[in-house]
């Protein structure tokens, strides 16, 4: 295992990070501890949960593994999130003072911590103004509560305002940012990149499998069956199964995957997860495993490096579709300058 610093910040994590959105879901509370056991043993050091997996369970899942393992919370850096709905009343939701100050108050007590090493918005609210979230944050971080703070699913604009905010406000700054982000969904680099980049946030991609496309389990114009996702259920979400067998982009993307791993002798979810690992501001990737067999494989990439060949391959097969402006080619040219050579 690799370890990385978080963000900005002199806190160090493992360049893999634990997400827990299947336990008690799709992992039972045992495969669930089975999976924390075996990414601690592998050096994994960094747990991501939110008060939303499961109602809550997902965190008491990880709570329950902390307390029967003592000793073992202080080598560890967990994180949750809150701001979708944990009830139904009309402040039981949000980044308002109200529902943050009670969310962070339940997670602390599902995870049995005293405090909760980065406390995420888990999306944007267009309801409450951003100064509001981020002086929560910070009363949190001064509190003991929380040590850092970051944010999730925010645009370009939303991430560059809250971190602006902080650094003239003298707040606790944004340290990560978690945006979905794979070999088939690279929108965050037309803008989010540039922004943590400039502002040192460290990129925690969720997602890093496609829902489970880029592991090469399914086929061209064949509906998935089976105990698989999308075949449990193909109009599953962002992850649905028509929409992408339409774009011939995708089979593209998973062609390339599969001659870079045949040409390793690794499996295609290795190939994609170091491709991740190792673009600009990627900090740790976040992994979904539902079967301990699953996380096993998975952590196979842990220190697995594409060579620059291998690298260049993938990201042309994966070129997102864009327009010419301001995304496109001339928009990328217009905004490029080169240094005079001489006078």
């Amino acid at each position: 295992m690799e370890y990385r610093t978080l963000g900005n910040t002199g806190t160090v994590v493992s360049s893999q990070c634990l997400g827990t959105m299947t336990f008690g879901n799709e992992s039972s509370e045992d495969v669930s501890h089975a999976q924390l056991d075996r990414f601690t043993e592998r050096g994994g050091n960094f747990i991501d949960t939110a008060n939303v997996y499961s109602r809550g369970l997902s965190e008491e899942i990880v709570g329950r593994w902390l307390a029967a393992r003592p000793g073992v919370r202080d080598q560890l850096v967990i994180a949750t999130k809150g701001r979708f709905p944990m009830g139904d009343g009309p402040n039981d939701a949000g980044l308002t003072r109200t529902n943050l100050s009670r969310a962070l108050e339940a997670s602390l007590r599902r995870l049995g911590v005293e405090t909760i090493d980065l406390y995420q918005a888990h999306a944007w609210d267009p309801l409450t103004p951003i100064e509001e979230t981020l002086g929560f944050f910070d009363d949190a971080v001064r509190a003991g509560k929380i040590r850092y703070a970051g944010v999730s699913n925010f645009l370009g604009w939303q991430l560059q305002k809250a971190a602006l905010l902080t650094q003239f406000g003298g707040l606790a700054p944004i340290v990560t940012l978690q945006p979905q982000y794979n070999l088939l969904v690279r929108d965050i680099e037309f803008e989010l990149v540039d922004v943590c980049c400039n502002e040192n946030i460290g990129i925690l991609p969720w997602s890093p499998l496609a829902g489970g496309w880029l592991t090469g389990k399914y086929t061209r114009d064949q509906v998935p069956t089976g105990a698989t996702r999308l075949g449990e259920d193909p109009q599953r979400g962002m992850e649905a199964y028509a929409p992408r067998n339409e774009q011939e982009r995708t089979w593209r993307v998973i062609d390339t995957v599969r001659q870079v791993a045949e040409g390793r002798g690794v499996s295609m979810s290795q190939v994609a997860l170091a491709w991740v690992a190792d673009r600009p501001a990627v900090t740790s990737v976040i992994l979904g495993a539902r079967t301990l067999e699953q996380l096993d494989d998975n952590l196979g990439a842990a220190d697995l490096h594409l060579s620059e060949k291998e690298s260049a391959l993938l990201t042309e097969a994966s070129s997102p579709i864009v327009s010419d402006y301001p995304y496109g080619a001339p928009g990328v040219q217009q905004r490029s300058r080169a240094l005079p050579l001489s006078s």
